[in-house]
This record gives structure tokens, C-alpha cells and sequence, in this order.
């Protein structure tokens, strides 16, 4: 998958994203999806943070290197951590880091001088607008009323016209996501924007049910691994406890 072939389906057929941060989930998405999107939400799902804002480049970078090394033919976008963009020069070298260790592009909240500046310089950049999780102070639908939606609007075409290659809409009513989707020339990406985007990215975490406790309204989840590993985490034990485990098969002469 490359960046040309990306923008080329906008209108033409639903680009699927996904989040990862490690090798062998990589392995599995390679073969199921158009972009990789090492997300900053591995603050939440991997560290167990209470925001993104304690991500970063340092994490950002490790994680962006394991999910090169288990897909290696995907595009990677990786997400610019919060305050690694705050200058443009800053922002350059940080992005250049993340290329190096294995992304294809880079993915920036808001901020399309910032934006503008890294394609200028050569680096593919995912925008991102709507709800930006790096600055909200609340996470909640963004865009409802008509000056907040007006705004938003406007940041989607001028990051377009900056040159980012698809903008992330984040959280906003699924009219003013068809509304950008139709007013720009690259795709789109929903994400809790509803139907009419030209692809859509979760939280890999979310679709497999790995945390029962967080059920947003945008997440659909496949699967229910908090009881499949709890289940096969509690036949363990009580192999161990029983001395079921290791048996004659499982060892060693």
C-alpha cells in the first residue's frame, strides 16, 4: 500500500484503518487493512494513562519500530505525541524520527501550519479534526452547533489545501462529517463521525473487547477477549494449582 494509492480511493472504495503497537498484532492487520495507525491511545490501552498528553517520542518511536518490524509491507502512519509539534522545527525533526523508525507518514491534530511546514519538507501528514484528545478538555461530540461546526469546516479545507494526504474526523454529527467529506479533495477518516467518511479507524483494543468497562457509542467490538483470556488465564491456574501442569508431554528428558 502507498500514499497514491490511498488518495486514490477516496469515493472509490472504504479505506479501513486500525490502531496497533506491537509486532504480532502488526503481523495479523498487514493482511487486513490499508493503514496502520500507531495511535498516541497507547497511552491509554498500554500504559494505563488517564490521557495522551503523557505519551512520548520516546514511546512513540519503540512502538512505531515494533509494528514496522511485524508488518512490513503496510503504511504506517504514526501519531505526533503532544508537545512534539509546538514549533515547526521541532515538529520536522520529531517527524523525521518517526520515519526512521519505520513510519510512512505522520498524523497531527489541528495546527495546518504546522501541517503545511512537514509537507513542505517532504513528510506525509495525516490531519485530524474535530475532537483533538492531545487538547480537549473533555471528551465529548464536537461540531454540534453551528459556529463550532463552521470552524471545524474550516480547518478540514485548509489542511487539505496544505497538502495532508486524509484528515481524521474525530467525534463529530455524521452530517458534518459528509459535509467535509464532500468538500474536500482526499478521503477522509471517521472515527465516531458516522457512515459517510471515506474510511474509518478504531482502537484495536476497543474491537476486540479487551476492556469491558469502556463501551463509547462509535465502537462496535468483534470480539470479547477480556473473558477469552480470562478464561484461559484461570484454566492455567487451576492446572498449576492441581499439578496438571507441566505433564511428561510438556517436559523435558
Amino acid at each position: 500500500m502507498d500514499l497514491e494509492t490511498i488518495k486514490s480511493m477516496k469515493g472509490q472504495a472504504p479505506i479501513v484503518v486500525l490502531t496497533c503497537y506491537d509486532f504480532n498484532t502488526a503481523k495479523i492487520l498487514e493482511q487486513w487493512v490499508e493503514i496502520i495507525l500507531v495511535g498516541d491511545s497507547l497511552g491509554n490501552v498500554v500504559y494505563g494513562y488517564d490521557s495522551t498528553k503523557q505519551v512520548t517520542m520516546e514511546d512513540m518511536v519503540k512502538h512505531t519500530s515494533a509494528v514496522r518490524r511485524g508488518a512490513i509491507t503496510s503504511f504506517i502512519v504514526a501519531d505526533m505525541p503532544y508537545k512534539s509539534d509546538t514549533t515547526k522545527e521541532l515538529a520536522i525533526e520529531n517527524a523525521h524520527s518517526l520515519l526512521e523508525a519505520g513510519a510512512d507518514a505522520v498524523k497531527i491534530e489541528g495546527k495546518p501550519e504546522i501541517c503545511k511546514a512537514l509537507v513542505e519538507k517532504g513528510v506525509p501528514v495525516m490531519g485530524h479534526v474535530g475532537l483533538l484528545p492531545q487538547t480537549a478538555e473533555e471528551y465529548k461530540v464536537t461540531g454540534k452547533d453551528e459556529k463550532e461546526a463552521d470552524e471545524i469546516i474550516k480547518q478540514a479545507i485548509e489542511l487539505n489545501n496544505v497538502g495532508c494526504f486524509a484528515i481524521v474526523l474525530e467525534s463529530i454529527p455524521m452530517d458534518l462529517a459528509k459535509g467535509i467529506t464532500n468538500a474536500i479533495k482526499v478521503p477522509t477518516i471517521g472515527i465516531g463521525a458516522g457512515p459517510y467518511c471515506d474510511g474509518q479507524v478504531l482502537v484495536i483494543n476497543d474491537i476486540l473487547g479487551i476492556d469491558q468497562s469502556f463501551n463509547p457509542k462509535f465502537v462496535k467490538k468483534y470480539a470479547n477477549l477480556d473473558s477469552v483470556i480470562g478464561k484461559a488465564v484461570r484454566a492455567y491456574a487451576k492446572d498449576v494449582k492441581n499439578r496438571h501442569f507441566p505433564d511428561i508431554k510438556h517436559s523435558f528428558k
